[in-house]
């Protein structure tokens, strides 16, 4: 060990010789200085690029959580800082939200903006940045299904992360769609993108599969994608692991204890330069947690350094800017009570703690980087200044002015998203889509059938969250802001006050609170609403009820609004809306949902994410390119109790940080902390 970290102390400087040599050109200047380019290289324990020595200093920035009006100030900063790479996750599940209907920036979706991928990647090469690329199929990353489309889920068989060839089939589709848009961007050819990441944390999967590896690597080949392939882990096993194949670049994910991983690292392929492909900037959030998590800013510039310094390592910084789960795309895990999986599930903000905020503010972190990063860079490369932080206003107050009760909401639902089957079926199954399913959202089992008073309904372990409405009435199970015990994945009964006997219509609404993006291959069964694998079933006075029309409620019907003559009287779940007025150009904005319970907002119809009142977190980022001058339309989905008024701030509230004074203080009512089963243990990204 004092061998290799002698000899990286000598690398590092004869490199600081060669970086006066450079007089500060571009990263581009400096590294594309030929007619013909050679990618990156790794070996004799260091990474070349074009034939010179180039230390990564990379910062993860994923695309689809960042407004693409954002991107190029997200970019610019991380260069500012000292980066010269940038590192994307791949969405399969919004690059394909339909089977074999792919969206690169002009599908006509909520998130056909965020698409254009390549976009990205040229604005990075503008921005002076090289690029890695991880395209999965699996990406964990606290993202919906670890970026798997849910609709796989339509094959009872589906093994996903295996060979399975039906999986192996959908993979290939997606990958040529992918790559096709990418290739000719690599730096050998011009480009800015200079490796590849095959599948993700495979190490941590059970049973491996080295055929599926080699598959996608050979996929990659096959597509003209001929930089560096890596792979990336938290542990590494007798000869690597399983979690790789020879010939690939082997890379760490940690914050803490770097000797421990990298010594680890090292002794697998000493022959190779050390890389963090994860350096864990901060840590994500689950609901019902009681601060954010983070990684200590001393830790962070600690470890760093010694990565930098023992190691000559390079580095990717998971995540340089997180940005946010917008929409129902935050992701989630599963735990086991006794035989069965529990869900929990992440927050709408990916803040993360990172190096940049939520909102794209600079922080300690990112000092503390910027810093160490000029101390060690090598060679001295041209950067830009620091790009001004963007304005924050807030917003006057609004109040509900418009609403839509819980059946006009269902009775404006299109036709498409209708279906009457003889029984209750997942969402995953549901004929809709192109036979896709429903992916995200809602959705509602409708009964209309004879029920006397005092019929007892008893719905069984629905994925997620559960919701009785009868009549157009919200049931009463005996749930409160004090005594939120949520009809979650578990079984409740409950007697029926239906007043007169007779006809009476019975909706049992199920949402989908996230799809695990970390498990195993015995945990293979992610289907949401009433699952039959999953013991899932609903039943009127002891049998099982037929014939119910499954509604997909996806939020994109077109709305006909009620006006408001007393909001006191609002009973959820329902809509509102109202109108946010804006002079002059838009700025960033947070908007407080502490005083309603749980649902989503919208903005310009724009799905910003979820908010739910036990936290941490307890503001939305709007981002400014969200706006408009004029008027800009709020609308809010409120499942259990509305809210008063809508209160923007110029200054989000994510709860917390671990460690600091006010978390000793935050405290949830232990109601929440006894009765709801969700604090649970989580598994890694």
């Amino acid at each position: 060990m004092r061998s290799i970290i002698f000899l990286s102390k000598w690398m590092f400087l004869l490199s600081l010789f060669l970086s006066v040599l450079s007089q500060e050109k571009s990263l581009y200047e400096y590294f594309a200085d030929s007619a013909a380019l050679t990618g990156l290289v790794a070996e004799n324990r260091q990474f070349t690029l074009n034939g010179k020595y180039i230390r990564i200093v990379s910062g993860a920035i994923h695309y689809f959580r960042v407004h693409p009006d954002q991107w190029r100030d997200r970019l610019r900063k991380l260069r500012a800082m000292g980066g010269n790479t940038v590192e994307t996750y791949v969405s399969w599940n919004l690059h394909e939200p339909r089977m074999a209907e792919f969206d690169f920036g002009e599908g006509g979706n909520d998130f056909s903006a965020f698409m254009n991928i390549r976009r990205f990647v040229q604005i990075a090469q503008e921005e002076d940045l090289l690029v890695i690329l991880r395209p999965g199929p699996y990406i964990c990353a606290e993202w919906e299904y670890g970026g798997f489309p849910s609709w796989l889920l339509r094959d009872p068989n589906m093994r996903v992360r295996t060979k399975y060839e039906p999986f192996l089939q959908r993979v290939k589709t997606y990958l040529d769609a992918l790559l096709s848009q990418l290739v000719d961007l690599q730096f050998t050819r011009g480009g800015s993108i200079i490796a590849a990441q095959i599948e993700n944390e495979y190490n941590s999967f059970a049973p491996k599969s080295p055929e599926y590896l080699e598959f996608i690597r050979q996929t990659f080949i096959d597509n003209g994608l001929d930089c560096l392939y890596f792979t990336s882990d938290n542990y590494f096993g007798p000869g690597g692991g399983g979690g790789t194949l020879p010939g690939l670049l082997q890379t760490a994910n940690f914050k803490e204890n770097p000797h421990s991983i990298l010594s680890d690292l090292v002794s697998v392929q000493p022959d190779k330069p050390v890389m963090a492909m994860e350096y864990w900037t901060g840590w994500f959030t689950n609901w019902f947690e009681k601060e954010q998590g983070t990684n200590p800013a001393k830790q962070f510039r600690d470890n760093l350094e010694i990565l930098f310094d023992n190691y000559n390592g390079s580095v990717n910084f998971y995540v340089f800017h997180g940005g946010v789960n917008y929409a129902f795309t935050a992701g989630g895990g599963t735990n086991r009570d006794g035989e069965y999986p529990i869900a929990v599930a992440d927050i709408t903000s990916y803040d993360y703690d990172a190096t940049l905020s939520e909102a794209g503010d600079y922080t300690e972190k990112y000092n503390l980087a910027a810093t160490l990063i000029e101390k060690y860079e090598n060679p001295k490369l041209r950067r830009p200044s620091r790009p001004a932080e963007s304005s924050k206003i807030a917003y006057p107050t609004l109040t509900p002015e418009k609403y839509l009760a819980f059946n006009d909401i269902i009775d404006r639902v299109p036709v498409s998203s209708r279906v009457q089957l003889a029984k209750a079926v997942s969402m995953e199954e549901l004929p809709i889509n192109n036979n896709s399913g429903q992916s995200f959202g809602y959705i509602i089992y409708r009964k209309t059938t004879n029920i006397n008073n005092g019929y007892r309904f008893k719905g069984s372990k629905p994925q997620d969250i559960a919701q009785l409405i009868v009549d157009g009435e919200l049931v009463d199970t005996g749930f409160t802001n004090d005594t939120p015990v949520y009809w979650w994945n578990n079984d409740m009964e409950v007697a029926l006050n239906v007043g007169a006997n007779g006809q009476h219509t019975v909706d049992f609404m199920i949402e989908i609170v996230a799809r695990s993006n970390w498990f195993r291959d015995d945990d293979q069964y992610h289907h949401k609403g009433l699952s039959a694998v999953k013991g899932s079933k609903i039943e009127l006075n002891g049998e099982e009820i037929t014939d119910i029309e499954h509604i997909a409620l996806e939020f994109n019907g077109d709305w006909g609004w009620r006006n408001i003559v007393d909001g006191s009287n609002l009973k959820a779940p329902c809509m509102v809306q109202s109108t946010l007025r804006i002079t002059g150009t838009p700025a960033d904005t947070f908007i407080d949902m502490r005083n309603w319970h749980k649902g989503v907002v919208f903005v310009n119809g724009f799905n910003i994410g979820r908010y739910w009142f036990v936290g941490p977190q307890q503001t939305l980022y709007i981002p400014a390119p969200l706006l408009r001058t004029g008027d800009n339309a709020i609308t809010v989905f409120e499942q259990y109790e509305v809210g008063k008024e809508l209160i923007f701030s110029a200054e989000p509230d994510l709860g917390p940080i671990a460690g600091s004074s006010s978390a000793a203080t935050a405290d949830l009512p232990k109601s929440i902390l006894v009765k709801a089963v969700l604090c649970l243990y989580f598994f890694i990204v």
